[in-house]
């Protein structure tokens, strides 16, 4: 019998990151000790006042009803403000468009942006879902390669070897998921001003800004080069910095008539974003840093160990990571590992998974073969246990 699901959802597949997890999950429901690092968001509670502020909005009946489709017109007042003081970023609320998630503003920009032929510029590795939103909005993604030895970023030459006459979008990201790579000013720089040059649009997602470490430094690619600013669009979300993945508050910055777009589109598909979490975001985003700096603090400190941890493993090489809460070491295929041989990423995963009890994620799943990534948000005995049950099984 023909399959009543559609060509466009049959074509797209499962997060990859969402499986690993879930599979892991199902390991330790049933007994066995296994290490997740494959979760892509923060170990840490959320805040308490962000907490104590959506008990309270709970209670509110203000609360209980419909809101505007683009969001509370306080939170878009305050996600302006916040946009100003941590991008430099001059904008108003009439640049916001609140979504469910980072990931909701990014597959509502493609929809109002992309047309059908339409090419992304998306540089690799990518997070799993950039290719998969871009083809539910009928375009096409024009991978553009990089590697360890560049450090993981992709230069004004290597996305001008990829640009054709239907390039459209460049999706930038920087700290970047899954390599933690961290552009330098004077990179996103001239990345913007050949973007604004060739008229294409810049999706830039900011979701780990404040996740960065050492010596790097985030930038804004608008604040950067001022001339792509009227096409570039900023997603960020509440997820990361605050600890609030599950809560679903995301939001993108833009041009006011690509924001009313979205908020047109939310209109008559997902409907306001919840209005408890929109008043927790709104606590988050006026309230105190300093759980903010102490949840880096200790993302750097895992950073590190890690980093050191890798480099001690057969087969393995690592760049240490600058941004975000991801290492994504390159590994050795064809080594001897507790008796199998792993030809692919995907294999070496299972195994790690079944033998060493430790849950990663292939680089198959952000266009990268021939590479894991580990995320370090998860507690630093079971970072030392998990990886020190890799290098004994590495011999």
């Amino acid at each position: 019998m023909t399959s009543p699901i559609s060509r466009r959802i049959a074509a797209i597949s499962d997060s990859a990151t969402m499986a690993i997890t879930a599979r892991a999950a199902a390991l330790r429901a049933a007994g066995r000790p296994v290490i997740g690092f494959g979760v892509g968001e923060p170990d840490f509670p959320t805040p308490e006042h962000i907490v104590a502020a959506a008990q309270q909005a709970a209670a509110d009946p203000r609360a209980h009803h419909y809101s505007p489709a683009a969001g509370l017109p306080e939170l878009r007042a305050a996600v302006a403000v916040k946009t100003r003081r941590d991008s430099g970023l001059d904008c108003g609320p009439e640049n916001v468009t609140i979504t469910v998630g980072a990931k909701g503003a990014v597959f509502g920009t493609c929809a109002a942006l992309l047309d059908p032929g339409d090419e992304v510029l998306v540089p690799t590795p990518y997070w799993v879902s950039y290719p998969e939103i871009v083809a539910l909005a009928g375009a096409v993604t024009r991978p553009v390669p990089s590697t360890i030895a560049t450090g993981y970023k992709v230069s004004v030459d290597d996305l001008e070897a990829a640009r054709t006459p239907r390039t459209k979008m460049l999706i930038f990201v920087s700290p970047g998921n899954p390599t933690g790579a961290v552009y330098r000013r004077d990179e996103v720089a001239a990345i913007g001003r050949w973007a604004a040059h060739h008229g294409i649009w810049v999706l830039t997602d900011e979701i780990y800004e404040h996740l960065v470490y050492g010596d790097a430094e985030f930038s804004s690619l608008p604040v950067e080069a001022p001339a792509a600013r009227e096409r570039c669009v900023v997603v960020n979300s509440v997820a990361k910095t605050y600890a609030m993945t599950g809560w679903r508050v995301g939001w993108l910055v833009g041009p006011p008539a690509v924001a009313a777009a979205v908020g047109r589109l939310q209109s008559h598909s997902t409907s306001n974003v919840a209005n408890v979490s929109q008043l927790a975001a709104l606590a988050a985003l006026e309230g105190p840093m300093d759980p903010v700096w102490a949840m880096r603090s200790a993302f750097d400190r895992r950073r590190k160990t890690m980093y050191g941890l890798l480099q001690d493993i057969p087969g393995v090489e690592v760049r240490e990571p600058e941004g975000a809460i991801y290492a994504f070491p390159r590994v050795a295929l064809g080594r001897a590992l507790g008796g199998r041989t792993p030809s692919t990423t995907v294999e070496l995963a299972e195994t790690l998974l079944e033998l060493a009890e430790i849950a990663v994620v292939p680089g198959e799943a952000f266009g990268s073969p021939g590479s894991l990534r580990l995320s370090f948000a998860l507690g630093d005995d079971d970072l030392v246990t998990g990886l020190g049950r890799w290098r004994d099984l590495a011999g």
